[in-house]
């Protein structure tokens, strides 16, 4: 006897699916954790050469960049003042915002806080970077749709101790919220800002005024509806769950594209097609931090041969490996491999730990539900004196097993 649903009982239940709860939670927060940590750390390891990379010592000058921003209209907040003690505090500010993103800090305000962060650096001078930077990019405008602080995060911890507990005003949050308007109005009336209302934004027809003061507003709705109107706030529920998911599903096929851009363009090389790419990098003293190691693997021609045709392979085939989840699993860890040995042969860390945190989003629920009990008991044993954490809310944990990607 049949099984199978109606048509219509399958779209209900699917749409019933995207719109109450987040999915992939436990996914989102990895790349929240990983992607803002890798540039956390990063901003610290070129903070004696930030000067040069992005501030007023660089060969990329402050007028050379303001005239490339006005032709590809891409949003920074160096590009606002020349000063040297302006391009202090972004900097301080990108560091600032990454480690409190990293923790789920205020996650919501710190994902925009962030995302500014990141963009005012890497536009500022755009010929710096090796791919990785792209990816933190991408993932940080993502990142704002999404509800990345449901699970491992401050904001959890803090929603945990608070349950059952009556309601408290959150002076924090509207002092932060508050700070954040004044902060966005000063910009706007002082200087030249070149923030549009209508144009050269994050989206068509929408400038990145009118986004950074939606947002704003929208935060601002969200508390007002929380407070005193439970049944408009659960309809913003619904719509920030649509929000979170879409977010997550758009994260999901970059990384899909990234992979899929990547294995076809290599396909069309003839070093590739003759198997003797990896070869060649391996004898650039530029990506060689173990001469001895890469002379060694490049003196193995078969080596060489299978690495450099299993990469083409693994990159073209990853996508279509998502139709089924234990190959997709298999994949996943050779591709993690594949990145770390990036990482210890060309001396490319940051581009290598991106991916590897990109890659992430399509790990299993049930791992990375394994994953944080042992990563607490190994906190524990290194920090024995601290508190144990509350445990997080059912509802939460509940959300969390839900998920697009198993």
């Amino acid at each position: 006897m049949s099984t199978t649903l109606p048509l219509g009982a399958r779209i209900s239940r699917a749409a019933d699916r995207v719109t109450s709860s987040p999915l992939g939670a436990y996914q989102t927060a990895v790349i929240r954790i990983g992607l803002s940590f890798t540039w956390l750390v990063f901003l610290l390891r070129e903070w004696p050469n930030r000067h040069e990379m992005y501030g007023p010592d660089g060969p990329w000058s402050w007028e050379m960049a303001r005239r490339l921003t006005a032709d590809n209209h891409a949003f920074t907040a160096l590009l606002w003042s020349d000063g040297g003690l302006w391009f202090e505090a972004v900097y301080a500010f990108a560091v600032v915002t990454a480690a409190l993103l990293t923790l789920g800090w205020r996650t919501r305000t710190m994902t925009v806080l962030s995302m500014v962060g990141v963009l005012s650096l890497q536009n500022r001078s755009v010929f710096l970077g090796d791919g990785g930077d792209n990816v933190i990019h991408l993932m940080a405008l993502y990142l704002i749709l999404t509800r990345c602080g449901r699970v491992w995060s401050l904001d959890a911890r803090r929603a945990a101790k608070q349950a059952g507990a009556p309601a408290r005003a959150d002076v924090t949050g509207i002092v932060l919220w508050a700070a954040c308007g004044l902060a966005l109005a000063a910009a706007q009336i002082l200087g030249e800002t070149r923030m549009s209302w209508t144009d050269h934004g994050p989206l068509p027809g929408v400038g990145w005024a009118t986004a950074l003061w939606g947002l704003w507003l929208v935060q601002a709705l969200w508390w007002l509806a929380g407070r005193y109107a439970p049944e408009p706030r659960a309809v913003l529920d619904v719509l920030a769950n649509l929000l979170h998911n879409a977010g997550l599903l758009v994260i999901m096929a970059e990384v899909c594209l990234i992979y899929a851009t990547a294995g076809w363009y290599k396909i069309q090389g003839s070093r590739w097609q003759d198997g003797t790419a990896l070869y060649y990098p391996l004898h650039l003293d530029y990506f060689s931090p173990w001469p001895e190691l890469s002379h060694a693997l490049a003196g193995s021609g078969l080596l060489v041969l299978l690495l450099t045709y299993g990469t083409v392979a693994v990159q073209v085939a990853f996508p279509f490996t998502l139709l089924n989840r234990r190959v997709k699993n298999v994949l996943l860890a050779v591709m993690m491999m594949e990145h770390l040995g990036i990482a210890l042969l060309l001396g490319l860390p940051f581009f290598s730990l991106a991916m590897i945190v990109a890659d992430a989003v399509f790990l299993p629920t049930s791992f990375l539900r394994r994953l944080g009990p042992l990563a607490g008991r190994a906190r524990d044993r290194l920090l024995p004196a601290r508190e144990q954490p509350v445990p997080a809310q059912r509802e939460g944990d509940e959300a969390a097993d839900r998920t697009l990607v198993g």
